[in-house]
């Protein structure tokens, strides 16, 4: 029997028990974050082409209409999926059980035409997927390469301390104000570009393209030349680590900011300290 004594939990195993807590945040977000996955504009090869939805009547809106002719979700046997998601497209097992991909996007956005005319409604979302997803996975990068490789030495300008700090969420005012403004000044340059890319394709546009890798007129430093399965099997491959990359960064942020201290710090501990190996044994099967 396990018994408990009043105030028996000591400072050097909170950082477990707020590892549990983040841990079970990141399990609770998990079940609605990929309900903001929309699916991508590009198509997938071997799958066949669902049936088109028969027009709507008059007045419907389009959310209606798309929910009125749902089908059966591969994510989940149990729930239906909305007519827009069809599994054609790349990346889609029609999870959407919010309703996202049948909301229309503002006028905003919409409203940037370009030469051939202006990009569909899911495009939008798929861009917007893509791009979070990409930033997610540098900041998970961000999050563990000075644990592990190391920080940049300081100066006595920057201090000898500024990069210094493991915790990212510390770091980030720790740092000098131009480095900080740097990196806004960098992404700027990449959101202008992507805006300007937009408005000169149009409705040929394809969700996160930065006219980079393969093809013609594009930067190609790495001389890619997949086949069109295979390339189709990257762009999948993307778009799936895209998608834990936004759950895994968050799991990170949590356990930062309940921990105050890095994620690597804190793995570190819990292979060093006899304590933690005890406390794995609440939860493995005997004899492991």
């Amino acid at each position: 029997d396990l018994h408990l004594e009043p105030h028996s939990i000591s400072s050097t195993k909170q950082p477990v028990f707020k590892m549990k807590i983040a841990a079970a945040s990141v399990i609770a977000f998990a079940s609605s974050a990929a309900a903001f996955s929309a699916p991508s504009m590009t198509f997938s090869l071997g799958k066949k082409k669902g049936k088109k939805a028969p027009p709507k009547p008059s007045g419907a809106s389009p959310s209606a209409d798309a929910w009125a002719n749902a089908g059966p979700s591969l994510a989940l046997p149990f729930a239906t999926a909305p007519a827009t998601l069809d599994g054609t497209m790349l990346g889609d097992v029609g999870f959407d059980p919010l309703g996202f991909s049948t909301v229309p996007v503002g006028p905003w956005f919409t409203g940037l035409e370009g030469r051939n005319g202006q990009i569909g409604n899911l495009a939008w979302y798929r861009e917007a997927e893509l791009i979070h997803g990409r930033i997610a996975q540098v900041a998970v990068v961000g999050f563990l390469a000075p644990g592990l490789f190391g920080t940049l030495p300081g100066n006595d300008w920057t201090g000898n301390d500024a990069y210094s700090n493991l915790n990212p969420l510390e770091a980030f005012s720790q740092v000098p104000g131009l480095a900080i403004l740097q990196i806004f000044l960098f992404m700027t340059y990449l959101e202008v570009r992507r805006i300007n890319i937009i408005k000169e394709e149009g409705e040929n546009y394809q969700p996160g393209d930065l006219r980079i890798g393969q093809g013609e007129s594009r930067y190609n430093p790495f001389g890619l030349e997949y086949s069109e399965e295979a390339y189709a099997e990257k762009q999948l491959q993307e778009l799936k680590h895209c998608r834990l990359a936004m759950l895994g960064v968050f799991g990170l942020w949590a356990q930062a900011q309940a921990s105050g201290v890095g994620v690597t710090e804190q793995l570190s501990a819990a292979l060093v300290t006899p304590d933690y190996y005890a406390k794995a044994g609440y939860f493995l099967p005997e004899g492991i």
